[in-house]
């Protein structure tokens, strides 16, 4: 079994973690920042409609900031005030709009709706990780129908019972919702902690990971708890940054065993991080011997992670198929994803991932020969025209899309066999459930 961390790396004083919970809390009530989750919590009363507010907006900041966030929360919240609203909502809805008479665009076998609307998906477009939405929608189906539209009441019902909540969601809206003294792990909070006391091995971990869960939880204001989980992420979200922190204005800085180490090299009268290394069994929080102290570094020495895997490299070729409409604005075809993976159910222009190694013609020929499965009749490699390049980065992977556009004469159905299809103007596309990167593209 690995040895226990020595005491050095947790707060072992019950005086000196009374004082930093209450210098932390003080802080917070200063200076919080005045966010629209934050207020629904504190003014709600129903403790349902509480935790759907909180989960909706720990949800959308996964892996978001918090600037990006605000007008998606107050949009959604607007839109489905509540779990109920949630769950009667569809990830897709086909509304047969006012279709153009006669309609040059459809026949009796392929009727095009000139209407379809992705509630969830539209709502969330441009947040990222899509999955996200579809997830807190199916788990608000699950409480409505399963569970009597009440939330479960503990983090540890809240991770088990709700499809897409983790440990670290379950223990905020926990805490925040419902008082429940359990504390939280997340990116501000490793960052925090691994300073406060000197941590130093992988933070990405399990075995840290671990050990952190159970500081925040030893640490947590009993009384405040979802304050003080908030307080800890606040100051790591706008203090205790990973680049240049303030620690001049931290609330905490009398605890950071990091800023001790700066300012005073060895953090007299406890003994030097690298020297836990040396004890019976190996320090499981400390730096590796190899990765010593950084003194330009100061603070930001902590947290240390694996190295990061460098992104997938991956060139798609897309094609923007263009006709006049029934009303002489331009139209555009576009098509959905498959309902897993990558951007899943969105809408795209049709699309073809690309080998390494294609020539340019072999690539126009390889999209001519994809783009007949919606049109449905032969198309000529030589029409396409090139337009450019358009570079998207996702968390892990480096996408390059290969634009091309072929231009349309007169009216043209679509394949009923193919996948979801559908022409839309340049309006309608906007306000479709599309990515960041094919707004790009167009």
């Amino acid at each position: 079994a690995a040895a226990p961390p020595p005491a050095r790396h947790l707060f072992s004083d019950p005086a000196e973690a009374e004082a930093l919970r209450r210098n932390l809390l003080a802080w917070y009530d200063k200076r919080k920042r005045d966010l629209p989750w934050r207020r629904l919590a504190a003014a709600e009363p129903d403790a349902d409609r509480r935790a759907y507010a909180v989960w909706v907006s720990e949800i959308m900041l996964q892996q978001t900031q918090v600037a990006t966030v605000i007008d998606y929360y107050n949009r959604w919240m607007q839109k489905w005030p509540t779990l109920q609203a949630l769950a009667q909502a569809s990830l897709e809805v086909s509304i047969a709009g006012a279709r153009c008479s006669p309609c040059p665009h459809s026949s009796s076998s392929n009727p095009v709706l000139c209407l379809l609307r992705q509630e969830v998906n539209e709502l969330w477009a441009g947040l990222g990780y899509y999955s996200r939405g579809k997830r807190l929608q199916e788990a608000a189906r699950k409480v409505v129908s399963e569970l009597a539209g009440q939330m479960p009441r503990t983090a540890e019902d809240l991770q088990k019972l709700l499809p897409g909540v983790g440990r670290y969601t379950a223990g905020a809206i926990a805490s925040i919702s419902y008082g429940q003294a359990t504390g939280v792990v997340d990116g501000n909070v490793i960052r925090v902690l691994c300073r406060l006391r000197c941590i130093g091995a992988d933070s990405s971990s399990p075995a840290v990971i671990d050990r952190l869960w159970d500081m925040a939880n030893a640490l947590v204001d009993r009384s405040r708890p979802g304050d003080f989980n908030q307080a800890l992420m606040e100051l790591g979200a706008t203090v205790c940054v990973p680049k240049g922190p303030l620690c001049g204005e931290c609330p905490v800085k009398q605890h950071c065993r990091a800023r001790h180490r700066k300012l005073f090299g060895k953090p007299a009268p406890v003994p030097d991080v690298e020297d836990c290394g040396k004890c019976v069994g190996g320090c499981p929080l400390c730096p590796p011997a190899t990765e010593p102290w950084d003194s330009s570094l100061g603070v930001t020495n902590f947290p240390r992670k694996a190295p990061k895997k460098q992104p997938r490299v991956m060139r798609t070729a897309t094609c923007v198929l263009e006709r006049r409409g029934c009303h002489g604005a331009p139209e555009y075809l576009i098509v959905q994803r498959p309902s897993s993976g990558l951007l899943a159910g969105l809408w795209e222009f049709p699309s073809l991932p690309l080998a390494q190694d294609l020539q340019e013609e072999q690539q126009r020929e390889a999209l001519a020969d994809h783009l007949q499965a919606w049109l449905g009749q032969p198309v000529a490699a030589g029409d396409l025209q090139f337009v450019g390049e358009v570079v998207h980065i996702f968390s892990h992977i480096h996408q390059t899309y290969v634009v091309y556009s072929l231009p349309l004469d007169g009216g043209m159905a679509l394949d009923p066999a193919s996948s979801p299809s559908r022409w839309v103007t340049e309006e309608e596309f906007h306000a479709a459930a599309v990515s960041t990167a094919m707004k790009k593209v167009l």
